[in-house]
């Protein structure tokens, strides 16, 4: 049976006490790591959206693509058009594309180093490092030197780290951690990858 309106109201009440109870004991200001993990889509997605979010406040940003870049996608596109946003697309292609694990390695290498560069810099309010878990997962970057950077990095620096298989010493690091679980893909039904969905 529905709420009357006043006891819908009542539980409305409850419920804003509780949530402005939370909001005001969150009072801690500073930059924060987030990982988008897991088998599910929107992981490079959602932190494509933060840096819009970021531009939309003025902020400059940083974008290092790992494992990406045999093809152009949209995002490239897009987020190219803004001044304030430094975008380095660093991977040859997915590693089953290349299959060349030196090259891999090497292209995984020069990635990192351009992504060191934007993590000591606090001219960039938001870092996206797309793939980078993949790059951690097949031990082409290691995780204690991503570790060591996040630490070093500018206080007020915001991170977003992208790709399946995140190691757990980063999830334990990060300060916001989302398992994208897959529960249903068109690719499964034979439906290629189409721009403006994953391209």
């Amino acid at each position: 049976m529905a709420d009357s309106p006043a006891q819908h109201r009542a539980r409305m009440a409850r419920k804003k006490a509780v949530i402005d109870q939370h909001v005001a004991e969150a009072s801690i200001e500073r930059g924060v790591v987030i990982v988008n993990t897991g088998n599910g889509k929107g992981k490079s997605t959602a932190g494509f959206g933060m840096l819009a979010r970021a531009l939309g406040h003025g902020m400059r940003v940083g974008v290092v693509q790992f494992i990406k870049g045999a093809s152009s996608t949209g995002e490239e596109e897009f987020f190219r058009r803004f001044p304030e946003v430094s975008y380095h697309v660093m991977g040859e292609g997915f590693t089953w594309e290349t299959q060349d694990k030196e090259r891999d390695i090497a292209a995984a290498a020069a990635a990192w180093n351009k992504a060191r560069e934007l993590l000591s810099d606090a001219r960039y309010a938001v870092v996206l490092l797309d793939e980078l878990n993949i790059a951690l997962k097949l031990q082409y970057v290691q995780v204690g030197d991503v570790l060591a950077a996040l630490r070093k990095r500018p206080a007020a620096q915001h991170v977003v780290i992208t790709g399946r298989g995140a190691p757990d010493a980063l999830i334990e690091f990060a300060d916001t951690v989302t398992d994208m679980h897959l529960v249903k893909h068109a690719y499964h039904a034979g439906v290629k990858a189409q721009q403006g969905v994953e391209l």
